[in-house]
Order: structure tokens, then sequence, then C-alpha cells
């Protein structure tokens, strides 16, 4: 027996009519801020990051020390875990800002020190200081970075710069350091102990990488296929350590005197002393160091293995949280970096115990993608997937998010 079809299911002409709302043809986009809106995550912008900048200045973001296992298992942790959401919340508003040492940010998160920034693009840490100012989020400027002090300040002189210190064995370096940076108005001192050598940083041994980058056969053949790279790097002050202005001897030299194997407890004494402002410890691995470090007057400490940069087989920030902040939290300021690729990251570490987050990586690619522009655009992809991340959880505020709303993998 033969069905009648319903009216909806039999064929017929489409009518112009019908077409005309399915017609939408857009009109073609160029540029830099247009190729930046199609990166959807973090992970898109590190493609874009790769495309555009010369191999050993790419690698030495992205890579970290001998097999690059600390690194891929920090982000593998972030992997690993499981959100456990709320439902039939008012999630309507959500406010993404939080209180990180007497300060309001308006994100949980701030831009981490990152050394030779305007290696990876000419606008550098002026882009980085400028994209964090706008955001309403800490700037750190490294003591190895490619901008000064002075410039950083001037550069953003409405944010929130803080200034990390490698100690040096020439104490008086360092105290010169110092006094710079309280008198530019940066607020916070972020030491960071985890240096007493260099990591073996395996990518850049084999793609003979040198600061500034060398012009050889290999570098120029690499060159012609990113040359607005090149154009930027040439016609742009050379590059030189900023805040070192006065130093007078090679890179390698520079860095065995600032990575000081004879670093002790007593130096961070003389450092809390001498600084008047906020005090961050950067560069803890273990509970025992940190509940040191925090009876030593610190106000404020970074769980982090510099990026998986110096120590392979390093601890995982994200697996050492959860205990530190059991003891912690309250007593200083608790912050996390590594691994760090989205928003749910960033969310997935507060409610794991952090009070704040730092990037690194993340908004360098921004930065190689794009200058300012794509730094802005990595922070804007990040606040939307923390904004996103926290509704489907049920949240409203930082301060509510919680242990319950993350699953960690048994024996974490």
């Amino acid at each position: 027996m033969h069905e009648e079809l319903p009216p909806a299911l039999k064929r017929r002409i489409p009518k112009v009519a019908d077409l005309a709302p399915l017609m939408q043809f857009k009109r073609p986009t160029f540029g830099s801020a247009a190729r930046l809106q199609r990166a959807n995550t973090i992970w898109d912008l590190r493609a874009m990051a790769k495309r555009r900048t010369p191999t050993a200045p790419f690698d030495y973001t992205d890579g970290a020390a001998e097999a690059e296992i600390t690194l891929n298992r920090a982000r593998e942790a972030f992997l690993d875990l499981e959100f456990r959401p709320g439902i039939l919340r008012n999630v309507q508003n959500v406010d993404l800002s939080t209180e990180v040492l007497g300060q309001r940010s308006a994100l949980p998160v701030g831009i981490a020190p990152t050394g030779f920034t305007r290696m990876m693009q000419s606008e550098g840490e002026y882009a980085g200081s400028r994209a964090a100012a706008a955001a309403g989020i800490p700037y750190t400027l490294s003591t190895m970075g490619t901008a000064s002090i002075e410039d950083v300040a001037a550069a953003a002189p409405h944010g929130r710069n803080w200034f990390q210190l490698y100690l040096w064995t020439d104490r008086e370096k360092s105290l010169a350091l110092i006094d710079r940076a309280a008198k530019a108005g940066m607020d916070t001192l972020m030491v960071t102990v985890d240096t007493p050598v260099g990591g073996a940083r395996l990518r850049d041994v084999r793609n003979g990488m040198t600061i500034p980058p060398a012009l050889t056969a290999k570098t120029v053949l690499d060159a012609s296929y990113r040359p607005a790279w090149w154009f930027n790097f040439l016609t742009h002050e050379p590059l030189s350590f900023a805040s070192l202005s006065r130093y007078s001897g090679t890179v390698s030299e520079l860095i065995d005197s600032m990575f000081d194997p004879t670093l002790s407890f007593d130096d961070l004494a003389w450092l809390r002393d001498t600084w008047k402002g906020k005090l961050v410890v950067k560069g803890l691995q273990t509970l025992e160091d940190t509940r040191k470090v925090v009876d030593y007057g610190a106000d404020g400490i970074v769980l982090s293995n510099h990026g998986g940069r110096q120590l392979d087989r390093a601890p995982i920030p994200l697996h050492l949280l959860s205990q530190v902040a059991r003891e912690l939290k309250g007593k200083t300021s608790i912050m996390l970096d590594t691994g760090i690729m989205s928003g749910g990251d960033i969310v997935a570490a507060i409610a794991l115990g952090a009070d704040f987050t730092l990037i690194g990586r993340a908004y360098l690619y921004g930065l190689m993608a794009g200058g300012r522009m794509g730094v802005d655009r990595a922070l804007e992809i990040l606040s939307g997937e923390m904004a996103r991340t926290m509704r489907l959880l049920g949240v409203n505020k930082v301060e509510d998010l919680n242990p319950d709303h993350v699953k960690l993998p048994a024996g974490l």
C-alpha cells in the first residue's frame, strides 16, 4: 500500500525567495586583524606564529629542556582532569576579576616574565605590557627582557607592571635593578629561584641559536619564508638586554653571572629586607620549599618548573597545587604557571586552589602571530574560554570556584 508523503517531504522546485536567505556571501577580509580573528584557540595562534617566525626564535619559545618530558606532562595534566558542572544556576552574568597581591585584576591570569621577547617579534615587551594594561591584568618584565624597566613603565604607564629578578652573584648589580624597578613604580618583585644553572634546551643547540640571531646560510634560507619577521628585525633597534645596558660581556658570560649556583635562603632573607613592595618567589616545586619560602616572608609563590625549560622530569605544578593550597591557602598568594593553553586550564587551576595564574608561551604565540594585536587576541580567546567554562560549570564568580568543580585522576 502506497503511503501519502507529508507535504514537507514532497519534492518541489525551490523558489528564489526561499534561496535568498541562504545566499549570504561574505565579503573577503584581509590584513592582520582579520587573520587573527580567525584564530579560535591558542593553538591556532601557535600555528600562525610558526608560519611567521624563523625556526630558531620559534623553537626558543616553543621548546623545553632535553626530551621535553616536563612540558608535555604539564599539558597532559590539564587534559587528564575532569570538570564537574553544576546545573540550573543563573549564570547570565559572570565576573572574571579577582584580587592578587592586594589589587584587583580583571582576569585571574597575568603575563609571565619572558626573556629576549623582541626576538620573537619586534614589538616585544611593549606589546605585552600595553596589552596587559588594556586588559587590566599584571605584566611581568624579565631581567633578560629586551626593553628597559623605564621604557616599559613609560609604554604602559597605567598598567600594573611587575619586575622579575635573577639574583646576581654581584649583589650591587641586583640592588641597582631593584632600585630602578621601585623608582619606575613596579609594586611587585618576582625572584626566580629554579636556575642555579641553565637547562639543556636542545632545540636551541640543534638550531645553532644565537642572541641576536646570526645571518648564516641556514638562517637566510629560513628567512626567505618569513620576510616580514626579518624586515622588522633589521629595521628596529638592535636586540640587547635593555635593563642591563651597561653590561659589556657576552651573552654566555651574562647568563653565567646571572644564574648563581651559590644562592641560598640567606639571599632570600636579604632580598626580603631590601625590597619594600610585594615579594613573589617563582620556581617552587615541592611543598617543603613553599613552606620555607613563606616563613621567609614571601607575599606570593609561583608553582612553576620554568615551563619545562630547566629540569626535565620535574614535578608538575598542577599536581602539586592541591596539597600546597590545603596547607598555605590564605597565608600567601598561590600562583601557577606551566602548561596553560586555554581558559579552561586557568579555571581548573583556580578551582584547585590557585589564587592566580601566569602565561608565557600562550601570549608569546599571540605576539609572534601578530604583535600587539596578537597578544590582545590571545587574551580575548582566554577570557572568552574562561567565561564559557565558568557558565557551563554553573559559576558566576572566580571566588566561587572550588575543588568540587574538578576531578583529578586517582592518586593525585
